[in-house]
């Protein structure tokens, strides 16, 4: 089956460079290793010629350079992108760790054009939706989430452990009274005891039992030593998601979602904005 086609969805560098996501650029070379050519890959995902052959060259996606900038905030490219990110587009905040951290002050309206490319770029992460198929046996996606229930007629947090596989959607959910380390291990363990199977890769959000230290810039990503001691013996391949993009992980971030608002539809339990308990 060929892939559906995914709209080009763009940023721009300062020199006005037309960027793709990683999502699309691996499509490219997934389509390129299957033995289409560069003029078929661009019809079916409406892009150039010239687009395919980049990326080809390139051997897979690489994020702009922006140049160094003049005055005050030169040199800083890479820091202001990177708290940008981090502070979901607040130049405010940006402004005040400028001051905080580096005795910079400036006007906001400067930050905020230094910003500027960045802005773009955290717009069309955040509206775009690109379906990514992936093969069978290929990756599990995991996610926790929680609620509070009313248990035995006792008010308690729960937290639950939510597996989706990539190819067939299945699902695998289990409850925890916590959210720490040796939960999530579990969980991954009963998912592929559940599925019959491990997967080629595990995609997961940078949650701190698993992730100590995730770069938005480089994606350069350091796993905790347990965790990935608990990969190397399980023989899978931890994928991280890109930071501040949870919606890479689309299919278990609805697995969440289904068990809050139908799974556990119906029983008692409790809700945040009135603090009431209701069935």
């Amino acid at each position: 089956m060929e892939p559906d086609k995914l709209p080009p969805v763009l940023t721009h560098s300062l020199q006005g460079d037309v960027m793709y996501p990683p999502e699309m650029v691996e499509q490219i070379l997934n389509l390129s290793a299957k033995g289409w050519g560069k003029k078929r890959i661009a019809r079916e995902l409406g892009v150039s010629r010239n687009t395919v052959k980049r990326y080809l060259l390139q051997k897979g996606w690489a994020p702009y350079k922006s140049p160094n900038r003049s005055n005050k905030l030169k040199g800083l490219s890479g820091w202001l992108e990177e708290t940008f990110l981090l502070h979901k587009g607040n130049s405010a905040v940006v402004l005040q760790e400028l001051i905080r951290q580096h005795q910079i002050k400036v006007h906001l309206r400067t930050v905020e054009k230094a910003v500027k490319p960045f802005r773009q770029r955290l717009l069309n992460e955040t509206l775009a939706t690109i379906r990514f198929e992936t093969p069978p046996g290929k990756q599990l996606q995991i996610d926790f989430g929680s609620m509070r229930i009313k248990i035995g007629g006792k008010l308690c947090k729960i937290f639950f452990f939510a597996a989706t596989l990539g190819y067939s959607r299945r699902q695998y959910v289990q409850a925890f009274l916590h959210e720490r380390q040796s939960a999530w291990l579990t969980g991954i363990e009963e998912a592929f005891q559940y599925f019959g199977g491990v997967t080629e890769q595990v995609l997961l959000d940078n949650a701190k039992p698993l992730v100590s230290h995730h770069n938005p810039i480089t994606r350069e990503v350091l796993f905790n030593p347990r965790f990935r001691s608990f990969a190397d013996y399980w023989k899978f391949k931890p994928k991280a998601c890109a930071p501040y993009r949870a919606r890479t992980k689309g299919k278990d971030e609805r697995t969440v979602g289904y068990v809050k608002r139908n799974a556990i539809a119906g029983r008692v339990r409790w809700t945040p904005r009135t603090g009431q308990l209701f069935e």
